[in-house]
């Protein structure tokens, strides 16, 4: 099987990538990536060692995909990462645009040309902003927790977020982006008649992610720590209670590798996929962790909310278990340490990734 990956040398491509290499025998990939971003180009050099085929392009530039060969399926891994994104900077929304729904729709006509399957990787934030932070919340072990003797909404069970959770607006502009890329893509594949799966993934997590919290928080914070740098609880009276599920790219690469083989033309298309209710953490428990590990260090306390945080968020795996038999194999513990070895052994990560 032939498979073209985008995005490939950012954290989330490039760990997809090797993981994939892991479990199909056989498989043959070509990578695409822009290398705009810091530390991409670590990725590059080792997705090469890995056999993988790489070429620079821009998904932005429809000519830039005019010459790609003709892959089986794309897993399309290339987006903004930051819910904040859009937001400020001159140009920054419309920069946003271009990355998040101008490419996916060069992506989109490469999948249509080729008959290619497509997976696309979206986002826990295209769910509605005041529908999250209305879900019913209670504090145990400094961490907000689901009140399990208030009423639910709909799309929302004690395991978490699932597909049907109110996709209304307002999102973030950054979710927007993605919703609306979820959108075209079902538009396209019904039209064009080749398979289209959404998978809203929660936080991923691992050894080598980009440390910024824009790109995976649990790796910022673990490497913010580890040197010291300033670190801050934003919002929510200053307390560290606000909590993410992290979720390991090998996992999600166990899910992608069982949509390319399930071979139903109908049915659901959208599914939720995180860590779940068991690898959740707050900012304060994941502070602990790391005074733990490296002795202590004291986040500063910015009472000040900002627009598009939320409260709490994980993912429902219920519906990706019961139609790909799926499970989480990688235990948050495993992800911290994971994250950690790394920091130690790399202490520019916070300068390569351009903090």
């Amino acid at each position: 099987m032939k498979v073209l990956v985008t995005g490939a040398c950012g954290f989330v491509g490039s760990a997809v990538t090797a993981c994939l290499i892991e479990r199909m025998e056989g498989l043959s990939v070509i990578g695409v990536d822009n290398l705009v971003r810091p530390g991409s180009e670590t990725n590059r050099a080792r997705l090469e060692r890995l056999g993988v085929r790489f070429i620079h392009a821009d998904l932005r530039a429809a000519s830039d995909l005019a010459g790609l060969p003709a892959c089986e399926w794309v897993v399309d891994a290339a987006a903004n990462p930051s819910v904040l994104a859009g937001h400020s900077g001159v140009g920054a929304s419309r920069r946003l645009f271009e990355h998040n729904v101008n490419a996916l729709g060069n992506v989109l006509e490469y999948c249509r040309d080729h008959r290619a399957g497509l997976l696309m990787l979206s986002s826990s934030r295209v769910y509605s902003i005041p529908a999250l932070r209305a879900i019913p919340l209670r504090v145990h072990d400094r961490a907000f927790v689901v009140d399990s003797g208030e009423t639910l909404p709909d799309g929302l069970t004690m395991d978490g977020v699932g597909p049907a959770f109110s996709t209304a607006a307002p999102l973030s502009l950054y979710g927007a982006t993605k919703l609306a890329s979820e959108i075209l893509a079902l538009e396209f594949g019904e039209a064009f008649s080749f398979p289209v799966w959404i998978t809203r993934c929660g936080v991923l997590a691992g050894a080598g992610q980009f440390g910024t919290p824009e790109q995976g928080i649990f790796a910022y914070w673990i490497n913010a720590h580890l040197r010291r740098r300033p670190l801050r609880y934003i919002g929510f009276d200053g307390t560290g209670h606000q909590v993410r599920d992290a979720f390991h790219p090998r996992d999600l690469a166990a899910l992608l590798t069982a949509q390319m083989h399930v071979g139903r033309c109908a049915g659901q298309r959208i599914y939720t996929a995180g860590g779940g209710s068991a690898n959740t953490m707050s900012l304060a428990q994941l502070t602990s962790w790391c005074d733990e590990h490296f002795g202590r260090h004291v986040p500063a306390v910015d009472r000040e909310p900002r627009l598009y945080d939320i409260p709490w968020m994980a993912m429902d795996n219920t519906a990706a278990a019961r139609d790909f038999n799926w499970r989480i194999e990688v235990p948050l513990p495993a992800i911290l340490d994971d994250i950690a070895h790394h920091a130690r052994a790399h202490p520019d990560w916070l300068n390569v990734s351009g903090v």
